[in-house]
């Protein structure tokens, strides 16, 4: 069954292992998130547990947030997320989930918010080659050949320059380095997406060996 929770970006930092090993690891902070709601097969068709994070300031809500946190007998939150393949027996509204539902040496998928790169040309969005930068090439940075001239129109998915990042990405199987209890801390090895301070949600990994 899948265990998740959300949390908030902290930044990165390096660690020591036993071998004397540098392990690169992103820091996560999960303080206790709290059981919203329960999706039941019966009344939504599928299974799974909605969990908010952080609480929300009281000017920024509205009265149906307000009332679907109080039936958890909690306040609003700014993150909300549904984890799904859950065993619904073990939750219950209002109920709080800390970090330590996950151990030294889990595999996790991480969720989050790429950085923002604003409008950027193809060679840096899409990794593409450029031309000779000799004198009289002509051709330096520029997308390069549209297609065919018969159809007479760039075809959809054409990689050409336009809004690079701010796309949800999950990077998957990285590797829970500590758990920090008392600050309810995740320390995770390799690199999480996002910036500093960002929301992510992290899963048990579905393709974990």
């Amino acid at each position: 069954m899948t265990k998740g929770i959300l949390g908030r970006k902290i930044g990165m930092t390096q660690l020591f292992s036993e071998t004397g090993e540098v392990v690169p690891v992103t820091v996560i902070e999960a303080e206790p998130n709290v059981v919203l709601q329960k999706r039941t097969e019966e009344n939504d068709g599928y299974e799974a547990i909605q969990i908010g994070f952080a609480d929300q300031k009281k000017n920024r809500t509205n009265k149906p947030e307000v009332g679907h946190a109080e039936k958890a007998n909690t306040t609003p939150k700014r993150f909300v997320r549904e984890i799904r393949d859950v065993n619904l027996d073990e939750y219950e509204l209002g109920q709080e989930i800390n970090v330590e539902i996950f151990q030294t040496g889990d595999k996790i998928d991480v969720t989050g918010t790429s950085k923002g790169k604003g409008f950027q040309g193809s060679i840096k969005r899409h990794n593409q080659a450029r031309g000779p930068m000799s004198h009289g090439s002509r051709y330096h940075r520029r997308p390069g050949t549209m297609g065919a001239v018969d159809p007479m129109r760039v075809f959809k998915g054409k990689n050409l320059p336009g809004q690079m990042g701010g796309e949800q990405i999950t990077i998957q199987n990285l590797e829970v380095v500590k758990v920090d209890a008392e600050r309810n801390l995740l320390l995770v090895k390799g690199n999480v997406p996002g910036a500093k301070k960002s929301f992510v949600k992290i899963t048990s990994a579905i393709k974990a060996n």
